[in-house]
């Protein structure tokens, strides 16, 4: 079935059960839908399409990650410019998500609807949640307002996904990280030894190149390896070994049997020595030590 890359966006509003028990039924009822007519009018702006309204929320669809990320952005400016009623600020929670999706019926399905879905799960009123992935699709103006706040695990995942959070406000007002998807805190780092040069993955530095080419961050002379090896990637607390080259990469952990990736990948646990086209017991090629301290 042909499928179509596009932002799925839900919004919806925050604390409208509190609306209704405030305010009663029909004033809620009548403040909800003037938010609801404002969504409806962002998503024309921005050559978008309302694809259904479930309750309080509103589900759309609109052409790529800009038109998403402005969408948003609209969005919130402008429901947090309506008035006060009745003690009572209203206020929405966005999140979006770019990627393929199959149209039927006048409906969107697919993974990235789920994945959109469970971004505005995560946000809170007046906050705008998007994936790392989406952002790193917007230009680059509308990238640096956003930012990194965290991994979640995603069920059906293999790895964690990256969450980002859209900033539309400026100054103390600035939306804060939900502490439900804040990244983990644990010092834990892995040490790579190559020769005389060490290099750390923390939370700051997430991947390590490996292999003969000079814009590998280790850079191995061995003509058993590939230009591009193999890669360490940080995942959360976790370091991973990912082989992606001709030959193979061998593996020891302190005291186990060495083991070989083709095109596999393992996490990395303690320390151990890492080869690159051949065994670790060829002592005349080069090897890397690595360390996993926490």
């Amino acid at each position: 079935m042909p499928q179509t890359e596009m932002a799925v966006l839900f919004a919806d509003i925050a604390g409208s059960t509190k609306l209704y028990d405030t305010l009663g039924d029909a004033q809620a009822k009548t403040l909800i839908d003037e938010c609801i007519g404002i969504i409806r009018g962002v998503v024309a702006r921005y050559a978008g399409r309302v694809i259904k309204t479930i309750g309080d929320e509103v589900m759309c669809v609109l052409p790529d990650a800009d038109s998403g990320h402005l969408a948003a952005t609209d969005m919130q400016l402008r429901i947090a410019a309506l008035p006060v009623v009745s003690n009572v600020k209203r206020a929405i929670r966005v999140g979006f998500h770019v990627g393929p999706v199959i149209e039927e019926s006048s409906d969107v399905f697919g993974d990235t609807v789920n994945m959109a879905a469970r971004m505005a799960g995560l946000a809170k009123g007046m906050q705008i949640i998007t994936t790392l992935v989406t952002v790193e699709r917007l230009s680059p103006a509308l990238r640096s307002s956003t930012r990194q706040i965290g991994a979640l695990s995603v069920k059906g995942k293999g790895d964690d996904i990256e969450v980002c959070e859209v900033i539309w406000q400026g100054g103390d007002d600035l939306t804060m990280a939900t502490s439900s998807i804040k990244a983990l805190t644990i010092q834990i780092e892995l040490r790579v030894t190559h020769g005389a040069r060490e290099l750390i993955l923390d939370q700051a530095n997430t991947t390590i190149l490996l292999g003969r080419d000079a814009a590998c961050q280790v850079v191995v002379a061995d003509r058993m390896a590939s230009r591009v090896h193999a890669r360490i990637e940080r995942r959360r607390d976790k370091f991973f070994l990912v082989d992606q080259s001709t030959n193979g990469t061998f593996v020891t952990f302190a005291g186990e049997a060495e083991i070989t990736l083709r095109r596999e990948e393992v996490m990395l646990r303690g320390q151990g020595r890492i080869a690159f086209g051949h065994s670790i017991g060829e002592s005349s090629k080069e090897t890397v030590d690595f360390a996993v301290r926490g």
